[in-house]
C-alpha cells in the first residue's frame, strides 16, 4: 500500500479502460500502476510545459556569466545544449528508472557554475567540475551509499520534505508569474517580498496567471480529465488573443511573449556539446580548492534531488509503507548521468526537476510520461519558437495548485506531538522556500533533528549514516569560514 493517500488524482481507476497487456503496458508497467497511455500523455505534456521555461532561463544564468578568461558561452549554444540534455536524460529516466521524473538544468546548481566556478577557470574547466560530481554521485550510487542516506531519513522527515517542496513551488510559480515580486533593497524595507508591483496587481499578465489559477482550481474541483493541461492550454490561446489586442511591453511577459511565431522551426547549434576539461579546473584553482567546488556541486545535486524524488514518489502514490520508490537504485543512478551528461553537455548538471509534479497531477505514474516530456525537449530543437510560446503566466498556476495537492496529502502523516520531529519538519517546510532552496531546507531539518534527539537523551535513536549527513551539511553552511581559515578564499 502507498505511504499516503492521493487526493491529486480524482480520477477514478474504476473509469479509466484498462491498458492492453502487451510487451510495452508490462515494461512501463502502466496497467499495473492503475495509470493509462492517455493519462500518461497528458501528464507528459503538463510536466513539458511547467519547466519548458528552463530552456530560456538556463541560457540568461549560464550567458551571465564569464570565465577566468572573459569568454561568454553563446546563446543559441546553450539552448541546444539544454534542450538536447533534458530531453536524453528525461527519456533515460523514463526507460530505465520507470518513473514520471523529468530531468534537466538544475536552477541553484546553474548559478553556482555560471557565477562561483566560471570566473576561476575557463568554461570547459567549469563544466568538467560538474561531470566529476556526477561520477562521484554514480559511485555514491553503485555503492548503494546514496541510497541508504535517504532510507536513514525518519518517515517524518520525509514528508516534510514533500511539504517544503509543495510550498516552494508554490512561491516559484507565484514569483515567477508576477502575481508576487521582490521589493528592491533600495526600498529599505524588511519586506523581503510584496503584491505585484508596489503592493498592487498591474497588467494583463498577472491577470492570466490570476485566471488560470481559478480555472485549474475549478476544474479540479470538478473532477475534470486534464484540469492542469486543458487550463495552460486555454490562458495560452488567451494569452496570445490578449497580447495581440492589447499594448504590452514584451519584458512583462517574463521568459516568453505569447504570440503567434513567424517561423515554427529554427536550426540548432551543438558548438558547446563535449567542450569539457575533467581536471584543467584543478590547475587553475588548486587541489583543495577544486575539491571544495566539486562537493559544492555534488552537495546541491544529492539533495535537491533527493527531495524531489521522496516529493514526487509521495505524491504518485508509487512508495510502499516505508517511504521506498520501485527501482530507486536505478532512479538515482540515473540521476548522476544527468549531472555528468549536463556537464558534458556545458549547460550545467542536469537533475530531477519539481515540476515533474504537474504531471503527477494529470495522472502520470510510469515513465512512458518522460517519453512524451523528454520528446517535446528534442523537439524543441528545432521548434524552439514553438516552445517558448507559452508565457509563465499560463503555465505557472499548475505549480501553485500541484503545491497546494502535495501539502494536503503529506502535513497530516507528521507526529506533531514528538517536538524532536515537529520541529525539525516545520524548519525543514520553512526553510525550502525562504531560502530558494531544496537543499538548505534538508539541511536545516537533519541538523535540527540531531541536535533536538542528543539534546533529549534519544541520539542512539539517530542512525549512523544521518549523523554523517548532518557532519556534511555543517560543513556545507559553514563553507565560508571555512575557506577562509583555510586561506582558499
Amino acid at each position: 500500500m502507498p505511504s499516503s493517500a492521493n487526493p491529486v488524482d480524482t480520477e477514478s481507476k474504476d473509469s479509466q479502460p484498462p491498458a492492453r497487456s502487451n510487451a510495452f503496458d508490462r515494461f512501463f508497467q502502466i496497467s499495473a500502476r492503475g495509470s493509462s497511455v492517455t493519462r500518461e500523455i497528458r501528464g507528459g505534456l503538463a510536466t513539458f510545459f511547467a519547466m519548458a521555461y528552463i530552456i530560456v532561463l538556463n541560457p540568461i544564468i549560464l550567458g551571465a556569466g564569464t570565465d577566468k578568461y572573459g569568454h561568454q558561452l553563446d546563446n543559441a549554444q546553450l539552448v541546444t545544449a539544454t534542450a538536447l540534455i533534458a530531453g536524453l536524460t528525461t527519456v533515460l529516466m523514463g526507460v530505465i528508472g520507470n518513473v514520471p521524473i523529468a530531468v534537466a538544468a538544475g536552477l541553484g546548481i546553474n548559478a553556482v557554475v555560471s557565477l562561483q566556478l566560471a570566473p576561476k577557470m575557463s568554461w570547459p574547466d567549469a563544466m568538467g567540475m560538474v561531470v566529476l560530481a556526477g561520477l562521484v554521485l554514480m559511485i555514491l550510487v553503485a555503492s548503494g551509499l546514496r541510497q541508504r542516506v535517504m532510507d536513514a531519513i525518519p518517515n517524518g522527515m520525509r514528508r516534510s520534505i514533500a511539504i517544503g517542496i509543495g510550498l516552494f513551488i508554490a512561491l516559484i510559480g507565484l514569483v515567477d508569474s508576477g502575481f508576487v515580486t521582490r521589493n528592491p533593497d533600495a526600498a529599505n524595507t524588511t519586506v523581503p517580498l510584496g503584491l505585484g508591483q508596489g503592493g498592487q496587481l498591474q497588467g494583463w499578465p498577472v491577470l492570466i496567471f490570476v485566471l488560470g489559477l481559478l480555472l485549474m482550481f475549478v476544474l479540479k474541483v470538478r473532477k475534470a480529465k486534464g484540469a492542469i493541461l486543458i487550463g495552460i492550454a486555454v490562458m495560452t490561446v488567451v494569452a496570445i488573443v490578449v497580447n495581440s489586442i492589447a499594448v504590452i511591453p514584451d519584458d512583462a511577459w517574463g521568459l516568453a511573449v505569447p504570440t503567434v511565431p513567424d517561423s515554427l522551426v529554427g536550426t540548432p547549434d551543438f558548438g558547446l556539446i563535449g567542450q569539457v576539461s575533467l581536471f584543467g579546473g584543478f590547475q587553475e584553482v588548486g587541489i583543495l580548492t577544486g575539491c571544495l567546488f566539486v562537493f559544492t556541486v555534488l552537495l546541491s545535486g544529492f539533495f535537491d534531488a533527493m527531495g524531489t524524488i521522496i516529493g514526487v514518489g509521495e505524491e504518485s502514490g508509487l512508495t510502499d509503507d516505508k517511504g521506498q520508490l520501485p527501482g530507486m537504485g536505478r532512479i538515482l543512478m540515473m540521476d548522476g548521468i544527468g549531472v555528468a551528461g549536463g556537464g558534458l553537455g556545458s549547460c550545467s548538471a542536469n537533475t530531477c526537476f519539481v515540476e515533474s509534479t504537474a504531471g503527477v497531477g494529470e495522472g502520470a505514474r510510469t515513465g512512458f510520461a518522460n517519453l512524451v516530456t523528454g520528446g517535446l525537449f528534442l523537439l524543441a530543437l528545432i521548434f524552439t519558437p514553438l516552445a517558448t510560446v507559452v508565457p509563465s503566466q499560463a503555465a505557472t498556476p499548475a505549480l501553485v495548485v500541484v503545491g497546494f495537492m502535495i501539502m494536503a496529502s503529506n502535513v497530516r502523516g507528521i507526529d506533531w506531538d514528538d517536538l524532536t520531529v515537529a520541529v525539525p519538519a516545520f524548519l525543514t517546510i520553512i526553510s525550502m522556500p525562504f531560502t530558494y532552496s531544496i537543499t538548505n531546507g534538508i539541511g536545516v531539518g537533519v541538523v535540527a533533528f540531531i541536535a533536538l534527539r542528543a539534546a533529549t537523551g534519544r541520539i542512539r535513536t539517530v542512525p549512523w549514516l544521518l549523523h554523517v549527513v548532518g557532519f556534511f551539511f555543517l560543513v556545507y553552511f559553514l563553507l565560508d569560514p571555512i575557506e577562509q581559515v583555510l586561506g582558499v578564499k
